[in-house]
C-alpha cells in the first residue's frame, strides 16, 4: 500500500525538531529527508535520528542537491543543474559517495536528485557525458542496495526514457507532474504513463503553465493548478502503480497549509 510523506525542505525547518512539528503540524507520519544538512554537518546526524524515531516519523526516501544549481531562469538552470557542469563535478561527485553512506546508516531504500537537463539528441556529447556521470553515482548508492531515482520535468519523457534504459534496473524516476508544467515539458498524464515502469515514487505538487514561452511556470497549491488530479490517478490506479506518494510545496508563505492540502487531495482519492 503506498505511503503519504512531506518533503522535508518543503517545510523549511530551522533542525530536526523543527522539522518533526511541523510535520506533525501537516497530520502525517513520513518525510522524505533532504540529506545535505546532515552531511554539511549542519544537523547532528544522530539527533534527526533520534528526534524523528521520537515523534514516530519515518523516512522514506532521502534527496540530494547539486552545488551551484541556479533556478533564476529556465536558462541558468540548464546550464547549472545537475551534473553537466565541469565545474562543479568534482565536488558533486564526492558529496554523493558521502551521501550514499549517510542513506545507508539511516537505512534508506531510495534516494532521488535532479540530473539536469538531458540532451534530446542521442548524438550530443553532453547525452553520454550525463549518462557516464549519472552510473558514477549510481554506482555509490548500489554498493548499499540503495535503488536512485531522477527527479523528472526538466525534459520530455520521450527524451528521458532511453537514458534510463541505459541505467541498472535499481534507477528510475521520481515523478513530478508540476515540474512537467513548470519547464513547459509536456502534458504530465501522456509522461507518466510512458515512465510507469521506472516510476519509484511520486511528488504531489502543482503548478499552471507560463503564459511566456521560455519562462518558468508558477508552482500552486495541489488542486489549484493545471494538474488534472482525477486523470492523473486515474493512471496510476489502472496502471497499478503502488510507489510512495510524497507531498512538495516550494513557494508560497503558508507550507504547512499547503501541505496539508495536498494531503487532502491524495487522502480523497481513497489511495492511502
Amino acid at each position: 500500500m503506498p505511503r503519504l510523506a512531506v518533503c522535508s525542505w518543503s517545510l523549511q525547518p530551522t533542525g530536526p525538531a523543527d522539522l518533526a512539528a511541523k510535520v506533525d503540524a501537516c497530520g502525517l507520519d513520513a518525510v522524505q529527508l533532504a540529506l545535505d544538512p546532515i552531511r554539511r554537518g549542519e544537523w547532528d546526524e544522530a539527533q534527526t535520528v533520534k528526534t524523528l524515531a521520537d515523534a514516530e516519523i519515518t523516512i522514506l526516501s532521502g534527496m540530494i542537491e547539486m552545488a551551484g544549481e541556479d533556478y533564476s531562469t529556465l536558462d541558468t538552470i540548464k546550464e547549472t543543474g545537475g551534473v553537466r557542469p565541469d565545474s562543479t563535478w568534482d565536488t558533486n561527485l564526492a558529496a554523493a559517495k558521502d551521501n550514499a553512506e549517510l542513506a545507508a546508516r539511516l537505512g534508506l531504500g531510495l534516494v532521488t536528485f535532479h540530473i539536469g537537463f538531458v540532451p534530446h539528441d542521442t548524438a550530443d556529447p553532453e547525452r553520454n557525458k550525463l549518462i557516464d556521470r549519472c552510473r558514477q553515482i549510481v554506482a555509490f548508492f548500489d554498493a548499499h542496495n540503495i535503488q536512485i531515482a531522477f527527479e523528472t520535468g526538466q525534459e520530455a519523457a520521450d527524451t528521458l526514457l532511453p537514458l534510463l534504459a541505459a541505467m541498472p534496473d535499481s534507477v528510475g524516476v521520481n515523478f513530478d507532474p508540476a515540474n512537467m508544467i513548470l519547464y513547459g515539458m509536456g502534458d504530465p498524464i501522456d509522461a507518466i504513463r510512458t515512465l510507469a515502469p521506472r516510476v519509484k515514487q511520486i511528488h504531489i505538487k502543482d503548478a499552471s503553465p507560463s503564459k511566456t514561452p521560455g519562462t518558468w511556470g508558477t508552482e500552486q497549491p495541489a488542486g489549484s493548478g493545471a494538474v488534472d488530479w482525477d486523470a492523473f490517478f486515474g493512471v496510476y490506479r489502472e496502471l497499478g502503480l503502488a510507489c510512495d506518494l510524497v507531498v512538495e510545496r516550494e513557494g508560497g508563505t503558508q507550507r504547512v497549509e499547503d501541505v496539508r492540502t495536498g494531503a487532502t487531495l491524495v487522502r480523497a482519492q481513497g489511495l492511502i
